[in-house]
């Protein structure tokens, strides 16, 4: 039987992974903690032969840097992304860090159970794309990519001279792209379009 760590801090979800594990006879569940700090180290200490990781935890952990400690550490170790989050960069930096899987939790057609039976039969399974969610008048699907990087450094609070250098950008620039993400969301102001992007998860800073 293959060994499962799941690393998430969502009481409902790890309880809902644990479930799937357990009444699986493909699967035996290693541990179920709520954060990412000690993966690796689980991995150190017992046989892990997949790990189900979240991205954003709430004591600051991150799920994708956690999961490419263990994919350098222990390179047999299957890793599947699992997130709620639409956050576009997750995807990228996911196949970057040599994940092998990636699972959007609530918007994700195909079962878990499924995902996890392909990434361990050597599988790589990958959405199609980051999934649309909704964001004033529009869908997040009709930001541009250069939006969506503004948008990203004003959910930090970022001033526009702050982006501009962050992003090597002119502060004119800046202020065009903010301007156009208000006129397509609707929102006021920037306060607005920062607190509803952070919320839907469309960018995490």
């Amino acid at each position: 039987m293959y060994k499962v760590l799941i690393c998430d801090d969502q009481n409902i979800s790890r309880r809902l992974f644990e479930l799937f594990v357990s009444h699986s006879d493909r699967y035996e569940m290693v541990a179920s903690i709520p954060s990412a700090r000690a993966a690796d180290t689980y991995c150190a200490r017992f046989q892990v032969d997949l790990v189900l990781m979240d991205v954003v935890m709430k004591d600051g952990s991150d799920g994708l840097e956690a999961a490419a400690r263990i994919k350098k550490n222990y390179p047999d170790t299957r890793v599947i992304i699992v997130t709620s989050m639409p956050e576009a960069s997750y995807l990228e930096r996911a196949k970057e860090i040599g994940a092998d899987s990636f699972w959007y939790k609530e918007l994700e057609n195909e079962p878990l159970l499924e995902v996890m039976d392909r990434t361990m039969d050597g599988e790589r399974v990958w959405p199609v794309a980051v999934p649309a969610v909704a964001i004033g008048m529009i869908s997040s699907k009709d930001f541009t990519p250069s939006e969506l990087m503004v948008l990203r450094e004003v959910t930090r609070g970022s001033s526009n001279e702050e982006i501009a250098e962050a992003l090597h950008l002119s502060v004119a620039t800046v202020k065009t792209h903010i301007n156009h993400m208000m006129q397509k969301t609707g929102f006021r102001n920037r306060t607005e379009l920062a607190i509803e992007a952070r919320v839907s998860g469309i960018v995490i800073p």
